[in-house]
């Protein structure tokens, strides 16, 4: 397995997110509003390197045209 962020940077972008997300989380509540796909898929309100801190590359995003498919079926994209 591959890591694709530095794991102390990602210490340091999560202690720092806590502060971050009270001050949304504050705005959400007095905006009565929650974030979600067209499907119904709650968004965060920001997604970090600790969102994939155990992201292997190959294994789980690869590439274009390739299994797992998430970067799409075709190479080009197209």
């Amino acid at each position: 397995m591959s890591d694709l962020f530095n794991k102390e940077a990602v210490e340091e972008v999560k202690e720092n997110k806590t502060r971050w997300k009270d001050k949304v989380l504050q705005a959400e509540q007095e905006a009565g509003k929650e974030f979600k796909t067209l499907s119904g898929i709650p968004v965060k309100p920001m997604y970090t390197p600790e969102d994939t801190a155990g992201l292997d590359y190959l294994r789980d995003l690869g590439f274009p045209g390739e299994a797992p498919f998430i970067r799409g079926v075709h190479p080009t994209m197209y």
